[in-house]
């Protein structure tokens, strides 16, 4: 499912693997639900991060 992305990603690609907005996003970057780090302004979130939300929210 990943393997057409980078090992890094932007919020806009997250957005279209989980298939949310922008705002929702955000919200589970911030509250550390996905984890991700910022360089400057945008976001960077790692596939990694993905796949373990992913497995953890599929229970």
């Amino acid at each position: 499912m990943l393997e057409q992305y980078d090992d890094v990603i932007s919020v806009k690609e997250l957005c279209d693997i989980l298939k949310i907005g922008r705002n929702r996003a955000y919200e589970l970057l911030q509250t550390n639900q996905i984890k991700g780090f910022q360089m400057g302004r945008p976001w960077k979130i790692s596939k990694t991060a993905i796949e373990k939300h992913l497995i953890e929210h599929s229970k």
